[in-house]
């Protein structure tokens, strides 16, 4: 009954040694998520390792956060409608933001940009970003639709 008991124990000591390994790995793997000031930090303990990433977490989170704030309100303007001064007919015209739509093929790229036909947008922005990310441009056209120009570019990356 003794070596049972003893056994037990021993079991028990096995379990708590292995629930604790697992535990320092993964607040290790969490502390190397998160980003560090300099390489000279002194080493936190785990529950200030613990609060870092916390800290990260909810930084992000708010980051997150004024992004869609700001990706919302860019979105909101899209749809402006406004009456033409230059036409006597008084037709009505659609003030938009440009649109990019980029769709990856294997080692090419479609950049598709969508704007109307008032838009002050420049189509050489977008070739000159391309060509700065080592993009190499296989051909361009435009074509209008109504009141939408599209600018399509197939480049190679």
């Amino acid at each position: 009954m003794e070596h049972n008991l003893s056994s037990s124990r021993t079991d028990r000591k096995l379990i708590e040694r292995n629930r604790r390994n697992q535990m320092k790995e993964l607040y290790s793997q969490l502390n190397s998520l998160v980003p560090h000031q300099s390489s000279r930090e002194p080493v936190l303990s785990v529950p200030d390792q613990l609060d870092e990433a916390a800290s990260y977490i909810k930084r992000l989170q708010t980051n997150l956060e004024k992004l869609k704030e700001k990706k919302d309100s860019l979105m909101g303007m899209e749809k402006a409608d406004y009456t033409s001064k230059n036409s006597g007919s008084g037709t009505t015209a659609c003030l938009r933001s440009p649109q990019i739509k980029v769709i990856e093929m294997g080692s090419t790229l479609e950049v598709v940009l969508m704007n109307g036909l008032d838009s002050r947008f420049m189509f050489n922005e977008i070739i000159r970003v391309l060509h700065e990310e080592g993009a190499e441009i296989i051909n361009a056209s435009l074509s209008v639709v109504e009141d939408t120009v599209f600018h399509t570019i197939h480049s190679k990356v």
